[in-house]
């Protein structure tokens, strides 16, 4: 019975424990992302590396300065942050999407701006940042994710400690 009560107590710590301070604390800090093409037609991020802390609110500023139309705009993925993070809030324009946990899989920008998403990121690691073409560009269907092997793409990453 008693071997019973602490392998109960063990599965429910997770429930119970407590996170160190605020995991939204207003103001987040501001990162900016810049998506620009380069000459040959290749997507060029900068930074191609964002460290970033756990438990540190963020909102990510990704720009999308020099797309020309719907067929050379890119398609933004970082999965693997995603779902390592809470999610509050992203927003296109003047549109805010409270998200409070939820997921999405890409951004794309298929026209001149930016988008930002806030988080806290809440597992250490590193995971991979993905812009590429977007898939009807390179004739696959509409908001298809993954690699588009056929198409012109880069990586970046996110190191989180």
């Amino acid at each position: 019975m008693k071997k019973l009560l602490i392998i109960f107590a063990i599965s429910l710590y997770p429930l119970i424990s407590e996170s160190s301070g605020n995991l939204a604390k207003y103001p987040p800090e501001e990162i900016d992302i810049t998506i620009t093409t380069l000459n040959d037609g290749y997507p060029k991020i900068a930074p191609e590396q964002i460290k970033l802390i756990t438990g540190k609110y963020y909102r990510l500023n990704i720009n999308c300065p020099d797309v020309r139309d719907d067929l050379t705009g890119w398609r933004i993925e970082m999965l693997e942050l995603l779902h390592n993070s809470h999610l509050r809030l992203v927003t296109v324009g003047d549109i805010e999407v409270h998200l409070q946990g939820l997921s999405f899989n890409a951004i794309e920008c298929d026209e001149i701006g930016s988008a930002h998403v806030s988080l806290v990121p809440i597992k250490p690691g590193s995971y991979q940042l993905y812009v590429g073409n977007v898939p009807s560009a390179v004739g696959r269907p509409i908001g298809e994710s993954g690699i588009q092997d056929d198409g012109k793409y880069i990586f970046g990453s996110f190191v989180v400690r």
